[in-house]
């Protein structure tokens, strides 16, 4: 079976593919002949959809094999989605600043076009992306209005499939920024039950972690937990540096847990010393912070007991971040004053 769907000759695509391995085996010996398939087809199409498989089931070694051999090949369009995956596997991999991405993506639409829908799409995902890394929330959210444009002019069912997963993850942002958090868990489960990946399930159940800040320690934790548990398995050593050192911290500390809590992040020692009432020590902390984030402001707020820096605070999280979540930490802290 698999040699057959190997040739340039094979006339399967890779939702066929998908749907025929199905048929005869469990999820996880078609996810290693999927992914054997992908990077062994010398099809064209399969080489080109092939990537997106790779991508959002985090195959990322094997994902980088096969955007090489993209570049390579005599086929224009592939050499086109090539390209724009590793714009996307860098800017996954934190290799450039959400500038340097945006600048490569300017440049990519500068010197090539295209009329193929995955890739006007995919170019909307690199850039809401980008704009989610820099806080600029209120550049999030196009996609979510646009996105039929490019579906309906697709054709593969499994790639209409995983786009629809990036779509909701934009939702899920999006959604929580703006404190709705009914629907930024509708998406963020919806996405749970969408796709089998250990990679995508670590990030959504990040943000569904810290959804529940405003709500309970038990529920939010539980998803840190978890997705530092699937980060682990997946050794995504930035994801769980993230959530060591920055996302469990802060939950555990908002909360006044912090018993055996640890972390080398400077704020959120601070907030810590702050959950355990050492204000003077938190004050030191933050004050040797030369540019403070709209988060420290808060805590530096808290320690003081000073509204003005609360209400900076605040000002930093709708002005610069649009963010009407975690602003209600600043808001909360002057109602208690």
């Amino acid at each position: 079976m698999l040699e057959k769907l190997m040739t340039s000759q094979s006339e399967f695509t890779i939702t066929e593919m998908m749907n025929l391995l199905s048929e005869e085996n469990n999820s996880d010996s078609v996810k290693e002949m999927m992914k054997k398939t992908c990077l062994q087809s010398s099809s064209k199409n399969i080489q080109k959809k092939g990537m997106e498989y790779l991508y959002m089931n985090g195959f990322t070694n094997e994902l980088e094999v096969l955007i090489e051999k993209n570049l390579e090949s005599d086929n224009p369009s592939n050499r086109l989605w090539g390209l724009l995956y590793q714009i996307m596997v860098d800017q996954q991999l934190w290799k450039d600043n959400p500038h340097e991405t945006l600048q490569r993506l300017q440049n990519y639409t500068t010197q090539y076009s295209t009329n193929e829908p995955e890739l006007l799409f995919l170019m909307e995902v690199i850039k809401e992306d980008a704009y989610q890394r820099l806080a600029q929330y209120d550049r999030v959210g196009n996609l979510m209005v646009t996105y039929q444009q490019y579906f309906s002019n697709i054709e593969e069912r499994i790639i209409v499939s995983y786009f629809k997963i990036r779509v909701y993850r934009i939702n899920i942002i999006y959604h929580l920024m703006r404190n709705e958090l009914i629907m930024a868990r509708k998406y963020a489960y919806r996405s749970l039950n969408m796709i089998d990946s250990k990679s995508i399930h670590a990030c959504i159940h990040t943000h569904l972690g810290l959804s529940y800040t405003f709500d309970t320690y038990e529920k939010g934790m539980y998803h840190l937990n978890k997705a530092l548990e699937i980060s682990k398995e997946q050794n995504n050593t930035r994801l769980i540096h993230i959530l060591e050192n920055k996302n469990i911290p802060f939950l555990s500390s908002h909360f006044n847990e912090v018993d055996n809590v640890t972390t080398t992040d400077i704020g959120e020692q601070a907030h810590m010393e702050l959950a355990k009432g050492n204000k003077s020590k938190a004050i030191e902390l933050l004050e040797n912070l030369p540019q403070k984030t709209a988060f420290q402001l808060y805590y530096l707020g808290k320690a003081k007991e000073d509204r003005g820096l609360l209400l900076q605070s605040y000002t930093s999280f709708i002005e610069k971040r649009s963010d009407y979540f975690f602003s209600r930490l600043p808001i909360n802290a002057i109602r208690e004053l």
